[in-house]
């Protein structure tokens, strides 16, 4: 297999400022090393054609491969094309597909098109063009004095089809690789990184293929297994192997399969299970429900959820005793059992699931920032009070008590 080096430069203030990450980077690295191709550097322009034009000087002069994203939109700060021209006198031609789908875009909308908008169909002349399949400017794929150069646009989704639709094909036909590719990403919850990588460690201690790679999430904890193989047949078969190794240490702890969500592995339980579940959300403003009824088919195992922020919402609706509310408080364990209790049997769901506790900015009813209860109740009398303590601003507060939140009704169904 030919080893082939890449670098790759993102262009966009944006980056520079803090205002979005360099998600891109981060992913097309991550899909590169699946094929055995070296990344090197990882660098970030602003939108200066000066600059950029300097930056890919220095790219040129050290790497077989340079994939750009970024700087290929309608704007007068989209410089990627000029500081490119600048460095290999390419011509920049329209590309008349690329013009058409444009129109043919303005036209379905009844809008007018700004003439700014034919910049994302030029494209250099004698380059592979890309088809952009989810947005505007197609990507492009063009050899200068033994350098590959790759362009693409810098918003995620776009990217990420031009990559693997054309540009995964295309290095893999560089570096002569015949293998198969198969990667899976396994989803735990009530976990940790650390202590996952412990459960596993003779796994991960004996791997070679498939690669093992914990990865900490926002929400939870994955396993990404990668196999190579010469069929995809036995690729699967591989992961499949290793998958079952990690369910024998693990399993208790794994609730979905690349890219199935907690919310979505609930649903199917509770479908599973013929039950339904309510949500009396003070802390949380809907978040829970919001989360559950995004699943497709919601509707068969939830009937609704109330958003009791107010105390008075809390007696009057869901009939918390007053002797609750005011003399133990709103934030407390009584009061998170009977609006799980009261949720349940005013919406008529099998479960109910309630969340109250203290987002922030200040403490209340002497709670400090971050105290939750979450409880659930079920129609035999059993039920789970728990109390937690978050880290983290106001909203990080709600959604990991949604998380949590989750957590134990997967336990519970489990």
């Amino acid at each position: 297999m030919k080893q082939l080096n890449a670098e790759i430069v993102a262009v966009g203030t944006e980056l520079l400022l803090g205002q979005i990450a360099n998600t891109n980077a981060q992913w097309i690295s991550q899909q590169l090393a699946l094929y055995g191709v070296n990344v090197l550097f990882h660098s970030v322009v602003g939108d200066n054609l000066t600059r950029v034009h300097a930056e890919f000087e220095h790219a040129a002069k050290r790497s077989d491969i340079v994939i750009v994203t970024g700087g290929l939109g309608p704007t007068d700060d989209d410089l990627t094309r000029e500081a490119y021209q600048l460095l290999s006198g390419t011509p920049i031609i329209e590309h008349k597909p690329s013009m058409d789908k444009i129109s043919s875009y303005f036209d379905r909308q009844n809008g007018t098109m700004t003439p700014n908008n034919k910049k994302q169909a030029r494209v250099f002349e004698g380059a592979t063009i890309l088809e952009n399949k989810v947005g505007m400017a197609p990507g492009m794929i063009i050899t200068k004095n033994n350098t590959i150069w790759i362009f693409l646009p810098g918003v995620p989704k776009e990217m990420k089809q031009l990559f693997s639709d054309g540009v995964l094909p295309y290095i893999k036909n560089k570096t002569q690789d015949t293998t198969t590719i198969e990667s899976t990403m396994l989803r735990f919850i009530g976990i940790g990184e650390s202590q996952l990588e412990h459960e596993i460690k003779d796994i991960i201690a004996a791997q070679s293929n498939p690669t093992i790679a914990p990865l900490a999430q926002t929400e939870g904890v994955a396993i990404r297994l990668t196999a190579k193989a010469e069929t995809m047949k036995q690729a699967k078969q591989l992961i499949a192997d290793t998958q079952i190794k990690i369910e024998d240490k693990a399993g208790a702890y794994l609730y979905g399969i690349d890219d199935e969500t907690i919310e979505q592995k609930v649903f199917q339980l509770l479908l599973e299970q013929r039950k339904t579940v309510a949500a009396a959300e003070s802390l949380t403003g809907g978040l829970f429900t919001d989360r559950l009824i995004g699943v497709e088919g919601a509707s068969a195992i939830c009937p609704g959820g109330i958003v009791c922020y107010d105390t008075k919402v809390k007696e009057d609706l869901l009939h918390v005793p007053s002797h609750i509310t005011r003399d133990i408080g709103v934030i407390s364990a009584e009061c998170a059992e009977s609006l799980a209790l009261n949720v349940r049997s005013v919406l008529g769901s099998s479960l109910g699931i309630s969340f109250t506790g203290v987002a922030g900015p200040d403490k209340v009813e002497g709670y400090s920032v971050g105290t939750v209860y979450i409880g659930i109740v079920d129609g035999k009398g059993t039920k789970r009070i728990k109390k937690f303590i978050f880290n983290g601003d106001r909203q990080t507060i709600r959604k990991k008590a949604v998380w949590k939140g989750y957590q134990l009704l997967f336990n519970l169904l489990k």
